[in-house]
């Protein structure tokens, strides 16, 4: 199931779908039993993503990070539904749409279920992920093969990687990763490679 577009664990279910020109994954992550969801990074294509939480009922479009390739129809979503557009303040400033409402990390009651939400900084300094049991959205900070982009002037290789470590490689080797582009991995699959990402700064 490393690259399901589903994930179940009986009490949240996240749906996996491709937008976009650069690969973007949009998902949504939706209680069980009440149906009440996240859309997280609505990156392009509108109406796909709004498919996508079809049978849902959503109550914010999540944002991982403020990168533009992020939130491409990040307003037409919100607008669909009339939710906010919620992000980590650390990113306003780079982010090109406007933001509602700021998030940070912790427990994230959805529905009759509870999801953690994580900081992980790095790849930009407000960057979140998204934590379930089995399940790990982790945005641009974790993908198969090593961490996220850190050439920018905002961005710092030791801090996504001490973020990495924090916050993914205490999960379970079984954990899926499911990363903001690409494909799906596992935390078991990753975790052995470490050293040799500290080794290569990249």
């Amino acid at each position: 199931m490393a690259d399901s577009a589903r994930f179940e664990n009986g009490s949240v279910q996240i749906r996996k779908s491709e937008v976009g020109d650069f690969g973007n994954n949009a998902y949504v992550v939706a209680c069980m039993t009440t149906g009440v969801s996240l859309i997280v990074d609505a990156a392009a294509d509108a109406k796909r993503v709004i498919a996508l939480a079809e049978d849902t009922n959503p109550i914010a479009v999540f944002t991982t990070h403020g990168h533009a390739d992020h939130v491409g129809a990040a307003a037409e979503v919100s607008g669909q539904f009339d939710i906010p557009i919620r992000l980590h303040p650390a990113d306003w400033g780079m982010c090109p749409v406007e933001i509602d409402e700021p998030i940070g990390p912790g427990d994230f009651q959805l529905g009759k279920a509870i999801v953690r939400l994580v900081h992980t900084p790095g790849h930009t300094p407000g960057s979140m992920g998204l934590v379930t049991e089995g399940a790990a959205i982790t945005g641009d900070t974790l993908f198969p093969g090593g961490p996220g982009a850190t050439r920018f002037p905002y961005s710092d290789f030791d801090q996504i990687m001490e973020s990495i470590e924090r916050e993914y490689f205490s999960l379970p080797d079984a954990t899926i990763v499911m990363p903001g582009h690409g494909l799906n991995t596992t935390i078991g699959t990753e975790r052995p490679a470490l050293p040799d990402w500290r080794e290569r700064r990249w």
